[in-house]
This record gives structure tokens, sequence and C-alpha cells, in this order.
């Protein structure tokens, strides 16, 4: 087993004495559960901590805000999944571009509703929570947008370092803040963040916004008009190479020599000595060392230093020459002095063309597995992952996705966006998905129908009938029977119908009607599923032929329940008394031989009942009787009226 690169970090939990107690633990799917608890033997009587703990590792699938990243996410990534199907990658590639820009869009919607409640919030814990989540979306959106144009747009020499500096202007935007704050002043030349601001604009390369402001300051000094005059000429003569242009990029690189070399013959004139911040800005335009590191304060960060660097001096650079140009901008710019940042590390290896470092590095300093497991999957897309298999058996991509989708399914409603993820992992994605799928609690009728579903579409034979037996005995509980019976008919449980169609028929001893009467009357076909069942759906017939007056039938079938032995024999009492009202009717609906087999059922049930029962009241005892010998006498009448009926006609 691999070691881990870094000591797990040590979880305090408030009100608990490490020190004194020992813990107990039990893991949960998302979560871990912890208590104080003894050793045996020990005899304390101390009372300990009362409260049982709940420890998260990913606590933002519960923060609102956060969950429509989650939601807006997912439909991205089932959009990208459904795309797969088409042509190469490298034709697909400007397709894999706008999907990566529609995963940052809806980070920065985030972002940006995270920034407004920090600030409208007068909670204090709460505004330092949203703030804290809106510096990690800040260093995610960052650490993607390097990604998408190194790893997915691949820019070449030329283009590169064009991309490079759309990355660092919209991660440092506060530069038109200040510029706003400056032309809305009643002197925007002595304003004291003038300079700045200019210096600014050239480090992030926007010549036309520094000449712009430069001119303000120009007009206010006719005496050094000339000498504003020949920088605006050198910065307005900086070639910019134009990749859908038809210059190639060697013509591109001499005509920057070309600049470059006048620049430097300006600056070695003393063309700027009477002005320091010209002479500054000269001394950027030719990529001097000293003075990029004087303005440690305007560039704020060793990678807008690197993209400042190539820009004055290499800005035809290569990818392969990035990670040399990478590494000597963040020892110049942390001077040994500071230890990096997790996110420095990051973007180093990223500038290293080091994607499964990336990969690596994020998991461990991120608290979810939500941006390791999209952009992951997206750079699987593009073919940037396919050497790399881990050893049991998953490649990064399924795991990764397999991870934050576990993740998901310890949420209340955010499961259901874990199902699609499961879905698109070819190898484990089953396994999972059957093991968490059990887990999601049943609360509502409504949300069990929900996992039924998704169960029925995969085919998951076992996890259907286990919701439906966890559901219908739940509906029994509630003495909901008609509810009980549907779920088990689909559960296709025998045992469980049986028992179910026992309290109905019991039901109806009690109370003379049958609930549920939709339910039995639309049984079809599925009343087979047991022999109770059977007799349940037959005996409503029954009863619906009887209310129909057709007599006939009614008998002919009430003794086929009888003599087929479908009914229990518990019942075979009520269903003799049920046909008490067809022997007394003036019409003979039983012939001879049908009331034969009524009185040999009436003669077996008795002949079982030798004894009387003790669970039994004397008065009950009674009315058996009593049932018994009416039985008995209007089963003799109407063998007698059959008898002469049938006599009558055979004569005939």
């Amino acid at each position: 087993m691999e070691e881990v690169d870094v000591e797990p970090a040590i979880t305090v939990i408030p009100g608990v004495d490490s020190g004194q107690r020992h813990m107990g633990f039990v893991w949960g799917p998302g979560d871990i559960l912890l208590y104080e608890t003894q050793r045996k033997g020990t005899g304390s009587g101390e009372a300990g901590c009362p409260l049982i703990h709940v420890v998260r590792k990913d606590e933002d699938i519960y923060s609102p805000i956060l969950r429509k990243l989650f939601n807006e996410s997912h439909h991205i990534f089932v959009g990208l999944q459904q795309s797969k199907e088409e042509t190469s990658s490298k034709t697909k590639r400007p397709q894999f571009v706008s999907v990566s820009k529609n995963y940052r869009s809806v980070i920065r919607a985030c972002m940006e509703e995270l920034q407004q409640v920090a600030v409208s919030t007068r909670d204090t814990a709460l505004s330092t929570q949203y703030c804290s989540q809106v510096s990690i979306l800040l260093a995610v959106e960052l650490i993607w947008n390097l990604c998408e144009v190194l790893f997915i747009e691949a820019a070449p020499a030329g283009s590169l370092l064009l991309h490079l500096l759309d990355w660092v202007r919209l991660h440092k935007a506060d530069v038109d803040e200040k510029a706003q704050e400056v032309l809305h002043s009643d002197s925007p030349t002595r304003h004291h963040k003038y300079w700045d601001v200019v210096i600014c604009y050239v480090l992030q390369g926007r010549m036309d916004e520094a000449r712009q402001m430069l001119a303000k300051q120009a007009s206010q000094q006719p005496a050094a008009r000339s000498m504003f005059k020949t920088l605006d000429s050198l910065m307005k003569k900086m070639p910019v190479f134009n990749p859908v242009g038809s210059q190639t990029l060697t013509e591109f690189d001499l005509k920057w020599r070309h600049w470059h070399e006048e620049c430097e013959l300006h600056l070695q004139d003393g063309s700027f000595s009477s002005n320091s911040n010209l002479e500054t800005i000269c001394k950027i335009l030719l990529g001097h060392e000293e003075a990029l590191l004087n303005q440690k304060e305007q560039l704020s960060t060793w990678y807008h230093l690197l993209v400042t660097r190539l820009l004055y001096t290499h800005p035809s650079v290569k990818p392969t020459e990035l990670h040399y140009y990478a590494q000597s901008s963040m020892d110049l710019f942390l001077d040994n002095r500071s230890a990096p940042e997790p996110l420095d590390s990051i973007l180093l290896a990223a500038f290293e063309f080091d994607i499964h470092q990336v990969i690596k590095d994020c998991s461990i300093a991120l608290s979810n597995w939500w941006f390791v497991a999209h952009l992951t999957d997206l750079l699987d897309h593009c073919k940037l992952l396919q050497s790399h298999n881990l050893h049991f058996g998953s490649n990064l991509r399924e795991f990764l996705l397999l991870e934050y989708a576990s993740g998901l399914f310890a949420h209340h409603s955010l499961w259901q966006l874990a199902v699609d993820y499961f879905d698109h992992c070819p190898e484990f994605g089953r396994m999972y998905l059957e093991l968490q799928i059990e887990r999601v609690p049943l609360d509502t009728e409504r949300k069990a129908l929900k996992v039924l579903r998704i169960c029925e579409q995969r085919q998951l034979a076992e996890q259907v009938r286990s919701i439906c037996k966890i559901m219908a005995k739940k509906a029994v509980r509630n003495n909901r029977l008609g509810s009980a019976l549907s779920w088990s008919i689909r559960a296709k449980d025998a045992a469980f119908a049986t028992l179910i169609s026992d309290r109905f028929l019991q039901d109806y001893c009690a109370r003379g009607t049958f609930s549920d009467l939709d339910l039995i009357d639309n049984l079809g076909p599925a009343m087979l599923l047991s022999d109770r069942l059977t007799f349940l759906g037959k005996y409503r017939e029954f009863h619906k032929l009887y209310g129909e007056k057709r007599f006939a039938e009614a008998a002919k079938l009430l003794l086929s329940l009888m003599t087929a032995r479908i009914a229990p024999r518990s019942f075979w009492m009520t269903l003799l008394t049920d046909a008490l009202p067809l022997l007394e009717q003036k019409q003979v609906i039983f012939s001879a031989d049908q009331t034969y087999e009524l009185m040999h059922c009436l003669e077996e049930l008795m002949s079982g009942k030798t004894e009387p029962s003790e669970k039994r009241t004397v008065q009950e005892e009674d009315i058996e009787t009593t049932k018994v010998e009416l039985l008995r006498l209007a089963l003799a009448r109407n063998l007698a009226a059959a008898v002469v009926k049938e006599g009558t006609v055979d004569s005939l």
C-alpha cells in the first residue's frame, strides 16, 4: 500500500476530552458517529459526555448555494457523456473547450451568489464561512481555467501566451476597480493610485488602456509631452501575435526582437531618465527582472509575474518550456522566505504538464470530490488519461466519480444526481448503485416510488423486491392493507401477500365489508401470486355476482372455493353462512349434487371440532351451534326441493 503524502489533519471534537476518555465510533456512508466510552472493569462512576457527534468530511453538500453547483454541473456531465459517441477527440476539441467553459461559468455564478450573501448576512460566523467558500471557489476556477488552457485547448506557441494573458486578466480584475476610482476623482492624474493603475495595465499587457491613462498625464505636462509621445509610440508598436492571421511565428519573433531593441536603445539613451515612472514602464517593457520584482504588490502572485515575464522576454514560448519559467518565477517571487501554498504546488504541477499530480494535489487540498471528479472526466474524454490505470482495477476517472457520487448519496435530495454518475462508471458503477440505493431512507411513498422506478429502469431485481417488502411492512404497521397488498404484489412476495390477504379476510369477518375494493376488484393475473390472494379475489368476485343477482354463478363459485380447497379451513363457516341466503331463495339455486357437496363440507368442518375451543366464550359457542343447525335445516330443505325439481325434470 502506498503511503500518504501528508499526515491527516487532526479534528478536535468539542466537549470531548480524548486525553481522559476513550472514543467509540461507527462508520456511516458519508460520515462517522463518535461517542465517549469507558474500558470494561474500570468501575468509574463519572458521567461521560451524553452527546453523539457526527463528523462529516464534506460539509459543502449541505450548503444551499453550493447545491446549485452540484445540480448544474450534473446536467453538463450528463450532456458530455451523451456526446461521446461522435468522432475523434481532435475534431471535438472545440466542444470540450465549450464544456469546460460551462463548468467554469457555473463555478463563477455560485461564487458571485456566495459573495452577495456574505456581504448581506448579519451573522459573522456565517459570513466568514461564505467568504471561505468564495476563496476556495476562486482557487478552483483558477486551476480549472489553467487546465483548460494547457490541456484541453492545448494552445501552441504564440497563441499560448495570449491565453495565459486572458487567464491572468480574468483572475486579477481589481485594476479595473482602481481605474474607475481614479477616473471618477476630481483630478485623476494627481490621484495616489494613478501610477499603480498605469503600471498594472502594462503588467497585464493592456496597452490601449495604459496609453489612454498616460495621455491624461501628458496633457497636464506640456514640457514632457515628447517623452510621453515616445513611450506611447513604443507601446503602440509592441507586436502582438495574431493566431488567425497570415504571419508566421518566426516573422512575429523577428518583429518583436526589433521592437525590443528599440526599447533598449531609448532606455540606454536616457529618453525617460527625467521621469522615474516612465523609466519604470520602459524597464517593464524590456522585462527587467529587478523592475518586475519591484512591482510585487501590483503583481500579487508569482504566476502573474510568470505571464508578465513571458510577455516581455519570450512571447513565443512553447508549452514544453513553461515549467522552467514557472519554477524560476515562483523562486524569484517567494524569495525562499515563504513556503509555497498548496495552490502554488498545484499550479506549478499544471505548468509542468503533470496532470496526475494536479489531480492528486487537488484531491488532498479540497474538502470534496466535485472538482477532481468532473475535471478528470473531461480530461479523460480528451484522451489525456488513458495510460493511467489504478492497481485495484478501476481507472482514475471511474474511481473519482465513484467517490464523488458516494458522497452525494449521503444527502437527502442530491442522491438522485449520484445515480447518473454511477450509470457512467462501466466497471463498478452498478455494484456501487446496488449498495447505495438500499441505504436511501424511504420516508414517504412518493420517494419510495422514485427509488423503485430507478431500480426498475436498471433491472435491479433484488433491490426492487427489498424496497417493496419494506414499504409493504410499513403499510401493514400503519394498517393500510390496500397499500401493503399493492407493494407485496409488486415485490412478488407470495408469503407476505398471503399474510395480508388473511388480514383482509379477518377485517371482513370483523366489519362485514371489504376495504380497498378498487384494488381487490382489479387484481387481475396478480391474484395467482398465492392461493390466499386467489381466494380473496374470487371471494370478492362472489360478492359482486351476488350483488348483481347472478345467483347460479355465485353459488357455483362459492362451492368451487370450498371443494378446490382454495379457501382456508378457518373461513369455511363464513362461506357456508354466505350460502344460507342462496339456500333460502324461492328458486332452487344449488342442485342436489351441489347440496350434497355443501353437506359434506359442513360435516367435515364439524368433525374437526370434537372439543369446544378454550378461546371462545359460551355465547360464541351457542351462536356457532345455532348457525350449524340453521345450515343443516336449510341444506335439508334445499336438497328436498332440488330432488323434487330434478325428478320432475327427469320424468318430463
